[in-house]
């Protein structure tokens, strides 16, 4: 009697199946956990660009008030004064450009008082990762739980008298002959 070829086979065919049925699960497992952990890193890192960005903007805030022409200082009514202040024979650029906010791609929050902005903050609801080893400015961030309660402000002096810093203007430089 013939034996057929193809029955005595059929185990190991179960087996080598059910191996690469085993292995494609552990590797999808194994998937999900680096997205998951790449999720994560992706917003640390977000969060070190809002508080880099927040500061550029709450610093050009500050230098937009300190360089006021005369003894009445003033904040910027728009962010587009920010980029290029036509206050000066020459125009003075606090901040190199509008930057999105990195934790929802949208602009960020403009705070004002009055007519003047004051500062920034996302709009991002999301729970912040940092919660504490905030540096100055920033310690009262300390316990924060969402990013929206992040605010990048300026607060002028008040009764002091305000220190001048003089704006950098581009000067031409005339070639040297040799």
């Amino acid at each position: 009697m013939m034996q057929n070829k193809y029955l005595t086979t059929a185990p190991s065919r179960g087996i080598v199946l059910l191996a690469l049925l085993l292995t494609l699960a552990l590797m999808g497992i194994a998937l999900m956990g680096a997205v998951s952990w790449w999720s994560l890193e992706r917003q640390r890192e977000n969060e070190e660009d809002l508080l880099f960005i927040g500061n550029q903007y709450r610093l050009a805030i500050e230098r937009y008030y300190y360089v006021t022409p005369g003894n009445g200082k003033a904040l910027p009514m728009r962010l587009d004064e920010l980029i290029e202040d036509q206050r000066f024979p020459s125009p003075v650029r606090h901040l190199r450009r509008l930057y999105l906010d990195p934790m929802t791609g949208e602009p960020f929050e403009l705070i004002h008082i009055g007519e003047q902005i004051h500062g920034v903050a996302s709009k991002s609801q999301k729970k912040a990762i940092k919660r504490s080893g905030f540096f100055p400015p920033y310690t009262a961030f300390e316990g924060i739980e969402t990013y929206d309660q992040w605010t990048f402000l300026f607060t002028p002096p008040r009764g002091r008298k305000a220190v001048s810093i003089t704006p950098k203007v581009a000067l031409k430089q005339e070639k040297i002959r040799e």
